[in-house]
């Protein structure tokens, strides 16, 4: 190797200075090189620009009818204007389809998509999927070219990868590296997570490009990075094809997610667990509740089973089966292996339809009214998250004014925690004056209601 280098670097110190240029071959050998594959990658990676509004929350005072007409105020919505830049990768040409992250595309109003050969193309939403981050738009042009999707069940920590992608609104750049590891979930940063971790350089706008194998073949799309300033260290993220390809399918049939539910929660089967069961094994996930009337209680499921397959796929964690049932479509059937009493056991059971038991908010409490709140009952890889979710609320309600608005969590009420909607029930009506913690976004708050 480096008697190689040596004769490299002779060779470009004899050469002129203006077209010195690297040998094709060194001892007989050609050099190494990425060129050709990016070469037929790089047509089907794109540039998505977008413009977009956001909705501007005024102090719930401003909402209050009386308090306007006292003011002579009026009543008008304040918007701010957004732009954002990312990648996106064709996987249809003769459809138009490309897909990307959904958070490159949110509030969008106007998304210009421009080819590794300069057209700039008017893009219209086909669907998304924000609990996967993932979405699909659709241009209408000729001559596009698409990438085909590996299968990224046979991906092996140490298979060489390239990230293609948009960084810094830059254009179109390479980076290369490997894939450092396989199956990450519990990061927080999307409700469905099964990431491919790469040192392949991944920044700001590469978000939506494509992770590709030697063979140019679409095996990721880049979604996230971990860093302390918000650059690349070497620790990025991909979404696996073959759960791109999943909810792509969905997304172009449907124009949306429809995702099913088992009707279980579940944790991490740990060592202590394992021994506690009487389980010779370290990996699977350990029922904890099953929800009655639905799928897995009809089949038989019950708390103290261990999962350890899903459709004959091993499953590592609570967070695996939650992506792989996430995954299927209602009325699928769907076969678990699991594991009772030290016995192995085989059960199948049919995707129901998501079932949201939701009640009107006046009926809880006057301060409520116009507010319908529904359970939650959604699992993450860091558990089941607790509290009860504002689903809507009217324009002008005594809960609109309060300044609860749709998609607010209740995790507490008068500083008593709320798991579900009947502690909710309990501790609204048990007291005259109100006093919510609320999670709204990445944010958090306390609403006074009396």
């Amino acid at each position: 190797m480096a008697r190689t280098l040596l004769l490299i670097l002779s060779l470009l110190a004899l050469a002129p200075g203006a077209h010195a240029a690297l040998p094709d071959t060194v001892d007989g050998k050609p050099l190494p090189t990425l060129a050709p594959m990016i070469e037929k990658v790089q047509p089907a990676v794109v540039n998505i620009a977008t413009v977009g509004k956001v909705r501007v929350e005024n102090n719930p005072l401003f909402s209050d009818p009386f308090f306007r007409r006292f003011f002579d105020m009026p009543s008008q919505p304040r918007e701010r204007k957004t732009q954002s830049l990312g990648s996106g990768v064709v996987i249809d040409a003769d459809e138009g389809l490309i897909v990307t992250n959904q958070h490159v595309i949110a509030n969008a109003v106007k998304i210009m998509v421009t080819t590794s050969d300069g057209r700039q193309l008017s893009a219209e939403v086909v669907g998304t999927d924000p609990k996967a981050d993932v979405a699909v738009i659709r241009v209408e042009a000729d001559d596009l070219t698409d990438l085909p999707l590996a299968d990224s069940d046979k991906l092996r920590v140490g298979d060489f990868v390239v990230a293609l992608g948009n960084p810094f609104g830059l254009g179109q750049t390479v980076t290369s590296g490997i894939v450092s590891a396989l199956g990450r979930t519990g990061l927080g940063i999307e409700s469905y997570e099964d990431f491919i971790q790469t040192d392949a350089s991944i920044n700001p706008g590469n978000s939506g490009g494509a992770l590709v194998n030697l063979r140019g073949e679409l095996v990721g799309i880049n979604t996230a990075i971990l860093g302390p300033s918000g650059g690349n260290v070497g620790i990025g993220f991909a979404i696996p094809s073959n759960m791109v390809r999943q909810i792509a399918d969905q997304l172009v049939e449907h124009g949306e997610v429809r995702r099913g539910q088992l009707g279980i929660v579940a944790q991490d089967l740990t060592p202590d667990l394992a021994e506690a069961f009487n389980i010779d094994r370290s990996e699977g996930a350990v029922v904890t509740r099953v929800i009655k009337g639905l799928p897995a209680a009809s089949a038989g499921i019950q708390p103290g089973d261990v999962i350890i397959a899903v459709n004959g796929e091993r499953v590592a964690s609570a967070g695996d089966v939650r992506n792989r049932i996430g995954l299927l479509r209602v009325g699928e059937s769907v076969a678990l292996t699991l594991v009772r009493d030290g016995k192995r056991m085989h059960m199948r059971a049919r995707i129901g339809e998501p079932q949201q038991v939701k009640i009107d908010g006046g009926k809880v409490h006057e301060r409520l009214a116009g507010a319908v709140i529904g359970e939650v009952d959604e699992v993450t890889p860091r558990g089941r998250i607790q509290g009860v979710s504002i689903l809507e609320v009217a324009q002008g309600s005594p809960a609109f004014v309060a300044g609860l608005r749709p998609g607010d969590l209740i995790v507490s009420v008068n500083r008593h925690k709320v798991a579900n909607l009947e502690d909710f029930r309990k501790l609204a009506r048990a007291s005259d004056t109100l006093l919510l913690n609320i999670q709204r976004g990445n944010s958090a708050l306390f609403l006074m209601l009396k």
